[in-house]
Protein backbone atom coordinates (compact mmCIF):
# COMPACT_ATOMS: atom_id res chain seq x y z
CA UNK A 1 0.00 0.00 0.00
CA UNK A 2 1.31 3.46 -0.88
CA UNK A 3 2.08 5.71 2.12
CA UNK A 4 -0.78 8.11 1.41
CA UNK A 5 -3.29 5.26 1.07
CA UNK A 6 -1.98 3.73 4.29
CA UNK A 7 -2.44 6.89 6.33
CA UNK A 8 -5.80 7.77 4.80
CA UNK A 9 -6.97 4.29 5.81
CA UNK A 10 -5.65 4.76 9.36
CA UNK A 11 -7.54 8.02 9.88
CA UNK A 12 -10.77 6.83 8.28
CA UNK A 13 -10.86 3.48 10.10
CA UNK A 14 -10.26 4.46 13.74
CA UNK A 15 -10.78 7.51 15.97
CA UNK A 16 -7.84 9.93 16.11
CA UNK A 17 -7.67 9.54 19.89
CA UNK A 18 -7.27 5.76 19.60
CA UNK A 19 -4.03 5.65 17.59
CA UNK A 20 -0.88 4.80 19.55
CA UNK A 21 0.80 8.18 19.07
CA UNK A 22 -2.17 10.23 20.31
CA UNK A 23 -1.45 12.85 22.97
CA UNK A 24 -4.28 14.74 24.69
CA UNK A 25 -1.79 17.58 25.13
CA UNK A 26 1.54 17.83 23.28
CA UNK A 27 3.20 19.31 26.35
CA UNK A 28 6.86 18.58 25.60
CA UNK A 29 6.67 19.72 21.97
CA UNK A 30 4.80 22.88 22.90
CA UNK A 31 7.34 23.75 25.59
CA UNK A 32 10.25 23.33 23.19
CA UNK A 33 8.55 25.53 20.58
CA UNK A 34 7.73 28.21 23.15
CA UNK A 35 11.36 28.33 24.28
CA UNK A 36 12.53 28.56 20.68
CA UNK A 37 10.03 31.33 19.90
CA UNK A 38 11.06 33.44 22.90
CA UNK A 39 7.91 35.52 22.58
CA UNK A 40 8.69 36.62 19.02
CA UNK A 41 6.24 36.48 16.12
CA UNK A 42 7.29 33.27 14.40
CA UNK A 43 6.47 31.04 11.46
CA UNK A 44 5.99 27.48 12.72
CA UNK A 45 5.45 24.28 10.73
CA UNK A 46 4.38 20.99 12.32
CA UNK A 47 5.46 18.20 9.97
CA UNK A 48 3.30 15.09 10.11
CA UNK A 49 1.01 17.11 12.36
CA UNK A 50 -2.17 15.55 11.00
CA UNK A 51 -4.74 15.21 13.76
CA UNK A 52 -2.23 16.13 16.51
CA UNK A 53 -3.39 18.41 19.31
CA UNK A 54 -0.15 20.40 19.09
CA UNK A 55 -1.81 22.91 16.78
CA UNK A 56 -4.36 23.69 19.51
CA UNK A 57 -1.59 24.60 21.91
CA UNK A 58 0.27 26.62 19.29
CA UNK A 59 -2.81 28.74 18.65
CA UNK A 60 -3.25 29.27 22.39
CA UNK A 61 0.33 29.96 23.43
CA UNK A 62 2.59 30.88 20.48
CA UNK A 63 2.40 34.17 18.58
CA UNK A 64 2.80 33.70 14.84
CA UNK A 65 1.64 31.85 11.78
CA UNK A 66 1.10 28.10 12.10
CA UNK A 67 1.30 25.57 9.27
CA UNK A 68 0.44 21.88 9.61
CA UNK A 69 1.74 19.45 6.98
CA UNK A 70 0.52 15.89 6.62
CA UNK A 71 0.28 13.28 3.89
CA UNK A 72 -3.27 12.42 5.01
CA UNK A 73 -6.13 14.74 4.16
CA UNK A 74 -8.34 12.74 6.54
CA UNK A 75 -5.96 13.47 9.43
CA UNK A 76 -5.94 17.19 8.64
CA UNK A 77 -9.75 17.17 8.50
CA UNK A 78 -9.87 15.75 12.04
CA UNK A 79 -7.86 18.71 13.31
CA UNK A 80 -9.85 21.24 11.28
CA UNK A 81 -13.14 19.93 12.63
CA UNK A 82 -11.83 19.91 16.20
CA UNK A 83 -10.64 23.52 15.94
CA UNK A 84 -13.83 24.83 14.37
CA UNK A 85 -13.55 28.51 13.35
CA UNK A 86 -9.98 28.65 14.69
CA UNK A 87 -8.92 26.36 11.84
CA UNK A 88 -8.98 29.41 9.57
CA UNK A 89 -5.88 30.69 11.39
CA UNK A 90 -3.83 27.66 10.25
CA UNK A 91 -2.22 26.93 6.88
CA UNK A 92 -3.12 23.30 6.10
CA UNK A 93 -0.69 21.54 3.74
CA UNK A 94 -1.51 18.10 2.35
CA UNK A 95 1.46 16.24 0.88
CA UNK A 96 4.58 14.16 1.40
CA UNK A 97 7.21 16.14 3.31
CA UNK A 98 9.93 15.02 0.90
CA UNK A 99 8.17 16.21 -2.26
CA UNK A 100 5.70 18.92 -1.27
CA UNK A 101 6.54 22.44 -2.47
CA UNK A 102 7.51 24.48 0.59
CA UNK A 103 8.51 28.16 0.52
CA UNK A 104 12.22 28.91 0.75
CA UNK A 105 13.70 30.21 4.03
CA UNK A 106 10.23 30.66 5.48
CA UNK A 107 10.00 28.91 8.84
CA UNK A 108 11.50 30.01 12.13
CA UNK A 109 10.62 26.69 13.78
CA UNK A 110 10.31 23.24 12.19
CA UNK A 111 8.74 20.57 14.39
CA UNK A 112 8.33 16.86 13.64
CA UNK A 113 7.25 14.15 16.08
CA UNK A 114 5.66 11.93 13.46
CA UNK A 115 7.46 11.57 10.15
CA UNK A 116 11.22 11.19 10.37
CA UNK A 117 11.40 7.75 12.01
CA UNK A 118 9.35 6.29 9.12
CA UNK A 119 12.12 7.20 6.65
CA UNK A 120 13.94 3.89 6.54
CA UNK A 121 16.06 4.57 3.45
CA UNK A 122 19.09 6.90 3.38
CA UNK A 123 17.90 8.64 0.21
CA UNK A 124 14.57 9.46 1.86
CA UNK A 125 16.32 10.86 4.91
CA UNK A 126 18.62 12.95 2.72
CA UNK A 127 15.61 14.34 0.85
CA UNK A 128 13.99 15.25 4.16
CA UNK A 129 17.08 17.09 5.37
CA UNK A 130 17.24 18.93 2.03
CA UNK A 131 13.66 20.10 2.60
CA UNK A 132 14.58 21.35 6.07
CA UNK A 133 17.56 23.28 4.71
CA UNK A 134 15.36 24.73 1.95
CA UNK A 135 12.40 25.75 4.09
CA UNK A 136 13.92 26.87 7.41
CA UNK A 137 15.41 30.33 7.83
CA UNK A 138 19.12 30.54 8.68
CA UNK A 139 19.24 30.61 12.45
CA UNK A 140 15.89 28.80 12.61
CA UNK A 141 15.09 26.06 15.08
CA UNK A 142 14.59 22.41 14.11
CA UNK A 143 12.88 20.10 16.61
CA UNK A 144 12.71 16.48 15.51
CA UNK A 145 11.51 13.56 17.63
CA UNK A 146 11.88 9.90 16.75
CA UNK A 147 11.61 6.58 18.49
CA UNK A 148 14.47 5.97 20.91
CA UNK A 149 16.67 2.87 20.80
CA UNK A 150 14.30 1.17 23.25
CA UNK A 151 11.23 2.34 21.37
CA UNK A 152 9.03 0.17 19.14
CA UNK A 153 10.44 -1.42 16.00
CA UNK A 154 7.20 -0.85 14.11
CA UNK A 155 4.41 1.71 14.26
CA UNK A 156 1.01 1.48 12.57
CA UNK A 157 2.23 -1.74 10.96
CA UNK A 158 5.21 0.01 9.31
CA UNK A 159 8.94 -0.39 10.08
CA UNK A 160 10.67 2.54 11.77
CA UNK A 161 14.25 3.59 12.50
CA UNK A 162 15.17 4.03 16.17
CA UNK A 163 17.76 6.58 17.26
CA UNK A 164 20.19 7.63 19.93
CA UNK A 165 20.42 11.44 20.12
CA UNK A 166 23.87 11.62 18.50
CA UNK A 167 22.82 9.37 15.62
CA UNK A 168 19.67 11.42 15.02
CA UNK A 169 21.71 14.62 14.98
CA UNK A 170 24.27 13.08 12.60
CA UNK A 171 21.53 12.52 10.01
CA UNK A 172 21.23 16.30 9.65
CA UNK A 173 24.89 17.18 9.24
CA UNK A 174 27.24 19.93 10.31
CA UNK A 175 24.89 22.81 9.51
CA UNK A 176 22.80 21.88 12.56
CA UNK A 177 23.95 22.74 16.08
CA UNK A 178 22.40 20.74 18.92
CA UNK A 179 20.94 22.89 21.69
CA UNK A 180 19.39 20.10 23.73
CA UNK A 181 18.06 16.59 23.56
CA UNK A 182 15.32 15.11 25.68
CA UNK A 183 13.62 11.80 26.25
CA UNK A 184 9.86 11.27 26.39
CA UNK A 185 8.04 8.28 27.82
CA UNK A 186 4.80 8.37 25.85
CA UNK A 187 1.81 6.48 27.20
CA UNK A 188 -0.41 5.22 24.41
CA UNK A 189 -4.22 5.14 24.71
CA UNK A 190 -3.96 1.39 25.41
CA UNK A 191 -1.57 2.00 28.33
CA UNK A 192 1.69 0.88 26.69
CA UNK A 193 4.84 3.00 26.92
CA UNK A 194 6.73 4.21 23.85
CA UNK A 195 10.11 5.90 24.24
CA UNK A 196 10.97 8.93 22.09
CA UNK A 197 14.11 11.03 21.75
CA UNK A 198 13.90 14.72 20.84
CA UNK A 199 16.72 16.75 19.29
CA UNK A 200 16.41 20.54 19.29
CA UNK A 201 18.88 22.20 16.90
CA UNK A 202 19.62 25.53 15.31
CA UNK A 203 20.32 25.57 11.58
CA UNK A 204 23.22 27.78 10.53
Amino acid sequence: MEPKSHWEHVYTSKPADAVSWYQPHATLSLGLIQRAAQGRFVQVIDVGGGASTLVDGLLDHVVGNVSVLDISGAALNVARQRLGPRAQRVSWLEGDVNTVALPAACYDIWHDRAAFHFLTGPDDRAAYVAQVRHAVKPGGHVIVAAFALDGPERCSGLPVVRYAPDVLLAEFGGAFELLEHLREDHYTPSGAVQHFVYCHCVMH
